[in-house]
């Protein structure tokens, strides 16, 4: 051990002593360059984990007490889905049948205007009538004037009309075309159609078939809603007859 020491304290009187000298002669000496060695990487040794030391028999362990897992649920049987269920479809039952109830005829005072294609047939023309020659004049004179007229328009042959408590029956219109006519017969509610009275022709006026003051009124009057079902039968100037039915409900006005 002294032999160390004493070595130790030369070596480091030698150095003082060479930095003593180095001072005074205001030199410089550059110390030679090392090359360093390459570090060698530090390789981090593994962490042991001590083991503990195993337990004297009959020392309790202070171990934690975990729950025990819980049982898994038994599986379900997979169930389709309920398909739905078409109603049943019940057949009719037959029903009991019902007792026929008749119908009652509907009066004839509330149908309507009787086309012509349901008219009855014409009768014979009146015996003491006489056939006039078919001439064109152009003054509707004739049944070849007028026929096409009538036939036409046989909806406007009469008119009923309710006027001072009194049922008021007009064939204006008739009398407006008499100059091809011969006679006019008229019945009500089912009786037998009998003449009216017509007009003569005034051949002297522009207009023959003119309504004029002596010529009296084209109507007659009735007692109050009276006047249900007309029949007109025409006889043209050539002795050919028409016959149409009308109703009230199909010639009113008001």
């Amino acid at each position: 051990m002294l032999e160390i020491f004493l070595l130790m304290l030369a070596t480091s009187v030698q150095q003082a002593a060479a930095i003593d000298n180095g001072s005074s002669a205001s030199r410089v000496v550059p110390s030679p360059v090392v090359a360093e060695a390459p570090a060698v990487a530090q390789t981090e040794a593994p962490a042991v984990i001590p083991t503990p030391a195993p337990a004297p028999q009959g020392t309790a362990l202070n171990l934690p007490v975990f729950p025990p897992a819980p049982a898994a649920a038994p599986a379900q049987p997979a169930t389709a889905a309920p398909q739905p269920v078409a109603p049943a479809i019940l057949a009719p039952q037959p029903s009991a049948p019902q007792p026929s109830v008749p119908q009652a005829a509907a009066p004839q005072a509330q149908l309507a205007f009787l086309a012509p294609r349901t008219q009855a047939a014409a009768p014979a023309p009146a015996a003491n009538l006489v056939a006039e020659p078919q001439v064109p004049s152009g003054r509707f004179l004739t049944a070849l004037e007028v026929r096409p007229i009538l036939n036409a328009t046989r909806s406007n042959w009469i008119a009923v009309r309710e006027y001072g408590g009194k049922d008021l029956l007009y064939v204006t219109h008739l009398w407006s075309w008499r100059c091809g006519l011969l006679e006019i017969r008229i019945g009500l509610n089912g009786a037998a159609p009998e003449p009216w009275p017509l007009p003569q022709c005034h051949l002297e006026q522009p207009q023959a078939a003119a309504i004029l003051e002596g010529d009296g009124n084209p109507y007659r009057e009735f007692p109050l809603r009276t006047v249900q079902l007309i029949e007109v039968m025409l006889t043209y100037d050539d002795l050919t007859t028409d016959r149409v039915r009308f109703n009230r409900a199909g010639v009113v006005i008001p």
